[in-house]
């Protein structure tokens, strides 16, 4: 069966941003797969990948790399709501920008919706 391995973001500055998910999160960085134009984490059940903009070349991906507007959202999930309020003000410290503060879903999920420092959306969950 198939399984997802990394979620790889796009980002101008890979050292700052694989931070501010390590700093937020405690996420920790694979260092054996460390490059300079990749920076892995693992996030748990999956890792983040940060590339560099030489990546767009590597993949043969030229012709997309000017990109625009929210092109994907980081889902990260946490054991307690309290998680939720506790890491948000966190965030924002480290340079993210509140979207939406904390709230119940129609779909019984606690949430906040927020920007890491690239403006890349995220949201921080937890599951009732």
């Amino acid at each position: 069966m198939a399984h997802l391995s990394y979620v790889n973001v796009f980002a101008r500055d890979i050292v700052a941003l694989s931070g501010f998910y390590q700093d937020v999160f405690g996420f920790a960085e694979v260092e054996s797969i460390r490059s300079p134009i990749f920076r892995g984490i693992d996030a748990g059940r999956t890792c983040i990948g940060f590339n560099a903009h030489d990546a767009y070349a590597l993949l043969h991906l030229d012709d997309h790399a000017d990109t625009r507007g929210v092109k994907f959202l980081l889902n990260i999930d946490v054991d307690q709501q309290a998680d939720v309020d506790r890491l948000v003000p966190i965030a924002e410290a480290n340079g993210a920008t509140l979207i939406k503060p904390p709230y119940l879903t129609y779909y019984n999920w606690y949430q906040a919706v927020l920007l890491d420092p690239e403006g890349n959306v995220f949201r921080i969950n937890h599951m009732l």
